[in-house]
């Protein structure tokens, strides 16, 4: 029986092509669900926060309770998820970038200097029309612009990117550190200028002490003795540490603990009928203000990151430096501004609930490119040094 291959059926070159189980193409209802499903996966922290925010949005915890449930959230939640750092981050990490004094400049300096001169410059060109904003949104914008940076969040959306998470950990504990003492300064600076919007806050400020004593309580407890607990339990007890919080992913309960907290910020500004106090042109005004000034924060702090930082260190830079805490800049107001009418004061919050927001949603979104820039060059460094180059992988 003759099995050779009819002539017909081989290719120009004589071979005979091998037959391939080709997939059918999918259809554009399975691409839009398999895009779906990824996003809820990927991102599926914003999603849940959306549901949350729009659920204080009908329902708040009773004004009689908030004071508990601040401090309950605030100090458990962030204390579970410092210990979670502590009990993850190799110590020589975390001492290796306790000592870089450059990058701690670096970071601050912009956190600090650069993000309020530009707000106020923003704040300026907005307060040229008495008859467009709420006074009371002016100042609380200038507020945002000198407050120091969030810790939790920034710690969880640079390990999300790939980050250098022991650096965020070290650079958002510093500058909360500073808060105490260099945003009242720079909040009294711009304030002093004299400005229109100024007319209406009280002429006696508040004694500082209170919020020296608060913030540097919350710190001790909250950020320095869990991560000193975390260390101690990582070092005596090693492999359970890794199992629980690495294979087990207890981990994942610090991401549970940050939407808490963002959610309670939330309940506040609705329970005390914030939002609902100016019109609704200055509230889409500040958010649009609040997307502008994060994405000019960002690329000012990525441009001057890239020329000189490794890309995991730029990642860390990226989320330290736009971010602002709302945590200091609520106390901190209450205690500049006392004698303030209860509306005024509850405007004053909004630009900081409002940014945070914004925050949130644009931080995680940017978590994707930032984790493909990273990955990308640790597989070329990876692949180089399989080649024999020996060039060990960017940090």
């Amino acid at each position: 029986m003759d099995t050779s291959t009819p002539a017909s059926a081989r290719d120009s070159s004589g071979t005979v092509p091998v037959a391939q189980d080709l997939k059918p193409p999918k259809s554009t209802i399975k691409r839009c669900g398999d895009w779906i499903l990824w996003f809820f996966l990927d991102q599926w922290f914003i999603v849940i926060l959306g549901i949350l925010i729009l659920v204080s949005s009908q329902v708040q915890v009773p004004v009689a309770q908030q004071f508990e449930k601040e401090n309950v959230i605030n100090y458990l939640c962030v204390s579970l998820i410092f210990f979670i750092n502590g009990v993850t981050l190799p110590t020589r990490t975390l001492i290796d970038n306790l000592s870089r004094w450059r990058e701690h400049l670096f970071i601050q300096l912009q956190s600090y200097f650069m993000a309020s001169a530009v707000t106020f410059g923003v704040v300026s060109a907005a307060a040229s029309n008495k008859d467009f904003m709420d006074p009371s949104l002016l100042v609380g914008m200038i507020v945002l612009g000198c407050l120091p940076t969030t810790i939790a969040f920034n710690v969880r959306m640079t390990r999300k990117a790939h980050g250098n998470e022991a650096l965020t950990v070290v650079q958002s504990t510093i500058g909360n550190f500073l808060g105490p003492f260099l945003s009242p300064a720079l909040i009294n600076m711009y304030l002093s200028a004299g400005a229109w919007y100024t007319d209406s806050l009280p002429k006696n400020g508040g004694g500082y002490q209170e919020i020296y004593s608060r913030v540097l309580k919350q710190l001790g407890l909250t950020v320095f003795l869990p991560i000193f607990v975390g260390q101690l339990t990582l070092n005596l007890l090693p492999t359970l540490s890794h199992t629980l919080f690495t294979t087990y992913h207890l981990s994942k309960l610090g991401s549970l603990a940050l939407l808490l907290i963002i959610w309670q910020t939330f309940d506040e500004a609705f329970s005390s009928g914030a939002f609902a106090s100016v019109h609704g042109s200055n509230i889409l005004f500040v958010v649009f203000i609040s997307a502008a000034l994060f994405a000019v924060w960002l690329a000012v702090c990525f441009v001057a990151s890239i020329f000189w930082l490794p890309k995991a260190d730029t990642v860390a830079v990226v989320f330290c430096v736009p971010s602002k805490t709302p945590a200091m800049g609520v106390p901190l107001a209450s205690v500049m501004f006392v004698g303030l009418s209860t509306v005024d004061a509850a405007k004053l919050r909004i630009p900081m609930v409002v940014f945070q927001g914004v925050q949130v949603l644009l931080s995680s979104l940017l978590t994707v490119p930032l984790r493909g820039w990273v990955d990308r060059r640790k597989v070329a460094s990876v692949e180089k040094g399989e080649g024999g180059a020996g060039q060990p992988a960017e940090a």
